[in-house]
């Protein structure tokens, strides 16, 4: 009986206690890095919104976005960083330990606010990726973590910034384990990445930062009647998302191409940046365009039939040549007018289509389902849930190896399951 309590105890000491351990180094260590990334993300958050304003009620400040082009490349160039790659770099940082500098956190915070605030086409979450990867990097380091846990601090910065702005804590989670390599989840990093999602979520809105949320007005449960309807609607975000994808690569590459002086390709940006509004006789396309979103998505109305076009093009234009910010909210509005635009012609509430498209553009580009289900459900309510299932489904797999994030691993053919060279 005495040998029997003996070998227990040991089994308790050997199975429990080491876990036990990580446990209270992943609570202590991600709870630190929610509330730095909180603090920090309500900040930018405000930033941002502060822009949007003063943009909105100053339209002459797109004239100056040369010289805001011209600032950013001096300042990233002054400061080292005159080959950053971006959100491409932190998927780097976390997958094989290159870890990205902590003054990115201040050079990509301004060059977002500059974008925004002088009439650019980009979102925050690209800001946001690299913001929380470069200080996970940094805080994993001072913590002295061994180097998987570094890895793992770098995806738990990415939740917090990234749940901080958009108030989404289970799709930030779910993100960050999901966006580094297509085929594999980094189940590993699930504590570290909720709890600092979690803490940073509540710091934020302590802070003052509001959450965004979608009213959709019609939402019918999913049913023979309507399901090949959200599956066609998946086809198209499948070939928007593409689409999207294209753009960038290829804008990119033929500012590189073509105009190899960094301040000349950012002259020459911001030279169509303002043509292009110009034409467009409207500033909706600059900025985020949150409020486009909303209107699609809560009153099923469109701000033009060919926004999502639009929007793809000043997108691609921006931050091809240099400016800052992310891909994902205009791939939001991308998503949401597409949506609002084909939603009727299918026989599809406007809003309830704008909705589902959003998320099933966000899928195609991205390459994360399960983060596209989970978003929609914070948005938008899980009334819907089926819905968000198979659209992001069909997304999924018809916007095959096309991604927004060079360095993101395909890892697995989505045609016959096959491992493919991881890159």
């Amino acid at each position: 009986m005495q040998d029997l309590r003996s070998k227990m105890k040991q089994n308790i000491m050997e199975g429990v206690f080491p876990y036990s351990e990580t446990f209270l180094v992943w609570v202590a260590s991600s709870t630190l890095m929610g509330l730095c990334c909180g603090a920090v993300g309500a900040m930018f958050s405000h930033l941002v919104a502060w822009a949007t304003r003063t943009r909105m009620a100053t339209p002459w400040l797109l004239w100056l976005l040369p010289v805001g082009g011209l600032v950013i490349v001096f300042l990233y160039e002054i400061c080292g960083m005159k080959t950053d790659r971006g959100t491409n770099a932190i998927i780097e940082s976390a997958r094989e330990g290159k870890r990205a500098p902590l003054r990115l956190t201040p050079l990509i915070i301004m060059a977002t606010t500059v974008t925004h605030l002088l009439g650019g086409s980009a979102g925050r979450e690209g800001a946001a990726l690299q913001i929380g990867g470069s200080m996970g990097g940094w805080l994993g380091e001072k913590l002295h973590l061994n180097e998987q846990s570094r890895h793992f601090m770098v995806l738990a910065g990415m939740s917090g910034v990234f749940s901080a702005l958009f108030s989404t804590p289970l799709a930030a989670t779910i993100f960050s384990v999901e966006v580094i390599s297509v085929g594999v989840i980094y189940h590993a990093a699930l504590l570290p990445c909720a709890i600092s999602s979690l803490v940073a979520y509540g710091t934020a809105l302590l802070l003052g930062t509001t959450p965004e949320r979608f009213v959709i007005h019609q939402v019918s449960p999913l049913g023979f009647d309507n399901a090949w309807k959200v599956l066609l609607l998946g086809v198209g975000c499948a070939v928007v998302g593409i689409l999207f994808c294209t753009a960038m690569h290829t804008a990119s590459h033929l500012y590189q191409e073509h105009f190899k002086n960094q301040y000349v390709r950012v002259l020459v940006g911001s030279a169509l940046i303002i043509v292009l509004t110009l034409l467009y006789g409207t500033r909706a396309y600059n900025g985020a365009g949150m409020n486009i979103i909303e209107e699609a998505v809560t009153e099923g109305v469109l701000v033009h039939p060919l926004a999502f076009l639009f929007k793809i093009l000043l997108t691609a234009v921006t931050l091809g040549c240099g400016f800052r910010g992310g891909e994902i909210v205009p791939t939001f509005f991308v998503g949401a007018t597409f949506g609002c635009l084909v939603g009727p012609v299918l026989g599809l509430d406007p809003g309830l289509s704008a909705a589902l498209a959003l998320i099933s553009t966000f899928c195609a580009v991205t390459n994360c389902p399960f983060a596209s289900i989970a978003l929609g459900v914070e948005l938008f309510g899980s009334e819907a849930l089926l819905m968000y299932l198979l659209v992001c489904a069909v997304s999924f797999l018809l916007s095959g190896n096309y991604s927004l994030y060079a360095s993101q691993d395909i890892l697995y053919d989505r045609r016959n399951h096959s491992l493919l060279t991881v890159k």
